[in-house]
């Protein structure tokens, strides 16, 4: 099968490198999670993806027509100074049907509404953005992003500064897109344990390389520690991992 999106000893950057040689293919259905300590490029390896950052050496190949991909930036990115409502904010990812200066017609504010009603939050559509709660604007900008019926999902940091039962919605709400759906998925988290419980495979981005691995293989082995230069382990419970810091506990004395 034909990567959808490929990168091949990509060196990536601002006028200097911050990663370099990045080999990656993200195939149609992935749900792959990108992790790494801040200031690694995470960020930066998005751009990439999204065709914001050109590669300064290598190749980013991405089908720019006939695929369309949903970008879902982190929220604090959004002024919610602006007394929009709900629906506005999910309209703005149709501008690009819309234009710049006409107004939205029936077909748009119907697929704005659909867009909410997969995300869970139609009943909000009236609702002023700004009084939305954490989890609820999450899922206006996730709903934005659908808004165009993208077959690629990016998003950004989706779950930061959210409490559990909140962060928990959102995990359920990408898995059921990425499934239900079938949309593939990338997504940045520096929440490791997001990251472990959910993604399929996961892009380890650290000291200017990107490392690309299954779940199990991050679950199993020293990764996490040579990733964050301190002993980390991997306890499982009912199903889900739990990502503890310090070493495996010593075996108790007979």
């Amino acid at each position: 099968m034909t990567p959808l999106i490929r990168l091949d000893r990509a060196t990536l950057g601002y006028g200097s490198p911050v990663l370099r040689d990045v080999s990656l293919e993200v195939r149609r259905g992935d749900y792959l999670g990108i992790v790494g300590p801040n200031g690694a490029g995470k960020t930066t390896l998005l751009k990439a993806i999204l065709g914001v950052v050109k590669p300064m050496d290598g190749t980013v190949e991405v089908p720019r027509t006939g695929h369309r991909i949903g970008y879902v930036p982190q929220r604090d990115t959004l002024d919610t100074l602006f007394p929009l409502s709900v629906l506005d904010i999910v309209l703005m990812g149709l501008y690009h049907e819309i234009g710049p200066v006409a107004r939205p017609r029936a077909k748009h504010r119907a697929q704005a509404m659909e867009a909410l009603g997969d995300a869970g939050i139609a009943d909000l559509a009236d609702r002023s953005y700004s009084s939305l709660s954490g989890g609820q604007k999450q899922r206006a900008i996730i709903a934005r992003a659908l808004a165009s019926r993208p077959e690629t999902l990016v998003l950004d940091e989706p779950t930061n500064g959210m409490d559990l039962p909140a962060e928990e919605s959102i995990l359920v709400l990408i898995s059921h897109l990425h499934d239900e759906h079938a949309i593939t998925v990338l997504f940045v988290s520096h929440l490791l344990h997001v990251v472990i419980n959910n993604a399929s495979r996961i892009a380890i981005v650290s000291d200017g390389t990107v490392s690309v691995l299954d779940r199990e293989a991050i679950i199993s082995g020293d990764h996490l520690s040579t990733l964050y230069g301190i002993p980390v382990r991997v306890a499982q419970v009912e199903g889900r991992a739990f990502v503890i810091p310090g070493p495996a506990p010593a075996d108790p004395a007979p």
